[in-house]
């Protein structure tokens, strides 16, 4: 099975490139979730914290 997605993988132009392209959109997004974190206001963390124990809205199932 992996002898056939080699020799596939290796008649595939260009795809050197696709790791590196999913360690950049990997990269990307943890630095922008980081960043997020770090900014993010007290009160809205607080605000999204106490969303589960919220009665005051009626379920909908």
């Amino acid at each position: 099975m992996l002898k056939f997605v080699k020799s596939h993988m290796e008649t595939i132009d260009g795809v050197a490139s696709y790791p590196m392209i999913s360690l950049m959109i990997f990269f990307v997004f943890f630095v922008a979730l980081f960043w997020w974190v770090f900014t993010a206001t007290k009160e809205h963390v607080k605000e999204m914290g106490e969303l589960p124990l919220d009665n005051d809205q009626p379920n909908k199932l």
